[in-house]
């Protein structure tokens, strides 16, 4: 079959010839129908530190995507050839006290297909049945390829109270335009982006945030506060501060504009340690500060599911890109110059 490889330690990638995947009793092989390239993909891609430390290639990358079952293991119970699925591409190892404590989404021994074994940027992806997410059929499969960042984002949207909230998006690459999405569907508002790329504020606007802030030009924190003034929330700054950048002058801004008592949801890793004034942004201001990590498995799933299906969710400005898997490279470079929302990969070589 044909794969997009990173085949050794170093920059770029590969479409190459591989063997499809032997499927084990328990296993699923899926014909990939199309494929979403993430952040991550655009690290392994350029062959960063992180990916260095943490690759080991040969590999074939990629764990965004929908396809159809081509195949399934003996012990294969939920699933038959023909259905429409995704997958949770996390592995958990059900053993350690975090999976055993209903939390397997920070499990201590996670593995992620795609980055620690073979993904999905293929025409055919070997899955274990218990990471098979079967679809409503009346999911469309842009949708259903982008389920794993999308549950990034509804797992941060939805860790506290949300709906009848004034909200912050700081960072609008595709999780935090889909966490905009997401906010508002579930009754959140006003909707604040805050982004520095004009492109991606021209995508935070196609996804109806009410407010858009460049923090290159703008006192964001006056802004903000100005405008609750205006719509008649006085409180000092909003009641959700989401943050998707990682970027040490977007997590204290996220920190900065939260209200006191207010809750503060970091999805953005950066890529260094940070100093954070704890006593003025934290402390003193009685935040509540979460960690977020990945989707929790399954509950976002079906909170994801129930959003879909209800027509809620409205994501189409997000998809900028359909490309052949051949034409990879041209997906990566745009994503680099941050010039597109969600690049969409097309296994079978079809035109797009």
């Amino acid at each position: 079959m044909q794969a997009l490889v990173k085949p050794d330690r170093s920059p770029g990638a590969e479409v190459l010839q591989v063997p499809i995947p032997r499927l084990g009793p328990c296993d699923v092989l899926v014909r990939v129908k199309m494929a979403s390239v993430c952040g991550t993909d655009l690290h392994i891609y350029e062959w960063d530190s992180w990916a260095q430390h943490r690759l080991h290639p040969p590999l074939t990358f990629g764990h965004e995507f929908c396809g159809v079952v081509e195949a399934a293991g003996s012990d294969v119970t939920t699933v038959a050839a023909g259905d429409l699925v995704s997958a949770e591409m996390h592995l958990a190892c059900g053993k350690c006290v975090q999976c055993r404590s209903d939390q397997s989404h920070v499990c201590r021994n996670l593995r992620i297909l795609g980055v620690d074994a073979d993904g999905c940027f293929a025409e055919f992806v070997r899955i274990p049945e218990s990471n098979i997410w079967k679809l409503d059929p009346r999911i469309r499969p842009e949708y259903a390829a982008v389920l794993d960042p999308l549950g990034n984002a509804v797992h941060t949207v939805l860790a506290g109270a949300i709906a009848g909230q004034s909200v912050a998006i700081v960072g609008c690459g595709p999780i935090g335009l889909m966490a905009i999405a997401v906010a508002r569907a579930c009754g959140a508002g006003p909707v604040v982006a805050i982004e520095p790329n004009p492109y991606r504020r021209r995508l935070a606007a196609a996804m109806k945030a009410d407010l858009l802030l460049d923090p290159t030009h703008e006192d964001v924190l006056a802004r903000v506060q100005s405008e609750m003034v205006a719509g008649g929330i006085p409180a000092g700054g909003v009641d959700v501060s989401l943050e998707f950048s990682g970027h040490p002058d977007g997590i204290r801004t996220s920190l900065a504009i939260a209200r006191p008592g207010a809750r503060v949801s970091l999805l953005g890793l950066p890529a260094k340690p940070l100093e954070i004034d704890l006593s003025e942004q934290v402390i003193l201001k009685g935040l509540t500060v979460q960690g977020i990590h990945g989707r929790r498995m399954y509950e976002t799933w079906f909170q994801m599911e129930s959003l879909l299906r209800g027509d809620r969710l409205q994501l189409d400005p997000l998809f900028t890109d359909r490309l052949r898997l051949s034409d990879f490279a041209t997906g990566m470079e745009r994503l680099k110059r941050g010039e597109a929302g969600k690049v969409l990969l097309f296994p079978d070589g079809q035109q797009p």
